[in-house]
């Protein structure tokens, strides 16, 4: 197994430091609420840990979140609240945004807070200023990145290149421009804690050190996050921990992802433009989502687009048929062995977890399945090999409410046709959503038996527009939910198409 790391600019084989693979991601800021960009990260590195437990490893793994920041202090100032409470109130809407997207969190996982560990942080900042590392100056404190001899050396820069960059900002109090802050002194209005060198609360940088340094200790295995963390923010906690710990290397391998991008710009919160995970969700299932961002290789860049998704959603549906497919349909021959697409999956996924291979394979895997059940082969065991890597390494859910993913509903019966069963993709219909969706089906049936066909068109059209799609066969129409539609939608289109109910 091969992972390519930031540090050496390079693919390196997968050696951990112990029986324990230990990894340390960069959460959220929390001022307000998560979007695509970070769905892409959390997505990729639940798929690293998912696969490290898949291939046997032990994990722990630690995500923060930093709770105090300059950005929630201004927008809680702006809109009258306690910057305590806006953090919280984001910091909770993050973590139903991660359940939705079937982030799986662990019992040995952490998530700290950063206004939780601020003993830790403060005896972190006080060896650094003991070593001679760092340097109190007007109640902050700031570290001397002249006194470590190879800052730069992830984002392979020289002190020179990085002097000339807009981070390195200079005041009256520092040493040096390139100086860096670890702890910041209070100003009027904003929350503080006691130092050994007055109220303040913690620099950015500073915290992910302090908490990956308690929760897994002096080394890490991996350290991830997003490409515009690489400097300054991880360039300056390699420079805080190893100068601090006295210990080389912080990080074996420093895993990047690549930048969700929406009209050529990357995707943040500080720039606007954004669409968050709530609204992509009330549009695609979790699944088309992860199809959609695991498509792409993890360090490449990823393009949000309404036609990507919707290929995603396409590309979900095959899934969702072939492990939904009845094996009575074959079954009847010799088993059909799909051992080897298992390999070329793992092959993918051990070369620096190349998602957009291993998504490949499965959809080979899944045509192959149908070959097969149309010839008469046994295909359970394969279809259990499909669900198993699909599930337990990519975290796809496959729209299924288990045990099955098709749901049986009541077939609705009008003359020779017939509405069947009801593919759930992404969507939680409720008995009271199918009755009133059943008889919109209904009046559609009715309408092409009676050849008004533009009736019926419009019928399903509408339909579609709510998330509902119907796929006629010369037998049955069935009823595709990509979204859940709300009780009062369908009452008013029912009302507008003038059907009885």
């Amino acid at each position: 197994m091969k992972i390519y790391s930031t540090l050496s600019g390079k693919k390196e084989e997968f050696l951990p430091q112990g029986d324990e693979v230990k990894i340390y991601v960069c959460g959220v800021t929390p001022y307000s609420d998560a979007h695509i960009g970070h769905a892409m990260s959390y997505v990729i590195f639940d798929v690293i840990r998912r696969y490290l437990r898949y291939k046997k490893y032990t994990v722990k793994y630690v995500q923060n979140v930093t709770d105090i920041d300059d950005k929630i202090i201004d927008r809680a100032n702006k809109l009258g609240i306690a910057p305590r409470e806006l953090a919280g109130k984001y910091t909770d809407s993050f973590d139903e945004d991660m359940k939705a997207l079937n982030i799986v969190r662990a019992e040995t996982d952490v998530y700290p807070r950063a206004t939780e560990e601020i003993p830790k942080i403060i005896e972190v900042i006080q060896g650094l200023i003991d070593k001679g590392y760092a340097y109190p100056a007007g109640g902050s404190v700031y570290f001397r990145v002249r006194s470590d001899s190879d800052y730069g050396k992830l984002s392979h820069r020289s002190l020179e290149a990085m002097r000339a960059a807009e981070c390195a900002i200079g005041s009256e109090e520092k040493e040096d421009a390139m100086d860096f802050v670890l702890w910041k002194a209070t100003k009027p209005g904003e929350p503080h804690w006691p130092s050994p060198w007055g109220e303040g609360r913690p620099g950015w940088h500073i915290e992910c050190s302090a908490m990956s340094l308690k929760y897994l200790g002096d080394t890490l295995d991996i350290h991830g996050g997003g490409q515009d963390l690489i400097f300054p923010h991880h360039e300056n906690e390699i420079a805080q921990s190893e100068s601090f710990t006295g210990k080389k290397p912080f990080v074996k391998y420093w895993l990047h992802n690549g930048l969700v991008q929406l009209g050529g710009d990357k995707m943040s919160k500080s720039l606007g433009n954004l669409i968050t995970i709530k609204d992509a969700l009330k549009k695609y299932s979790a699944d088309a989502l992860r199809i959609f961002i695991l498509s792409s290789h993890y360090r490449s860049p990823l393009t949000y687009s309404e036609e990507g998704l919707e290929a995603a959603q396409s590309a979900e549906e095959r899934l969702l048929r072939v492990v939904s497919r009845d094996e009575a349909v074959g079954g009847k021959g010799e088993a059909f062995n799909a051992e080897s697409y298992r390999q070329q999956f793992i092959e993918a996924m051990d070369d620096d977890f190349n998602t957009a291979k291993a998504l490949g394979v499965l959809f080979e895997l899944a045509s192959a399945i149908n070959q097969a059940g149309d010839a008469g082969v046994s295909i359970g065991e394969a279809q259990g090999i499909l669900v198993s890597l699909a599930r337990e390494v990519l975290g796809l859910k496959l729209g299924f409410k288990p045990p099955a993913q098709i749901i049986e509903s009541k077939p609705i019966a009008v003359k020779t046709s017939v509405v069947n069963p009801t593919l759930i993709l992404g969507a939680n219909p409720t008995p009271e959503l199918e009755e009133r969706v059943n008889r919109l089906v209904e009046e559609r049936v009715k309408c092409r038996q009676e050849k008004n066909w533009r009736r019926a068109d419009e019928i399903r059209k509408r339909l579609v527009e709510l998330g509902v799609e119907l796929e006629d066969t010369p037998q049955e129409t069935k009823r595709v939910w990509r979204r859940t539609p709300s009780v009062e939608m369908l009452d008013k289109l029912i009302t507008e198409l003038g059907v009885s109910f």
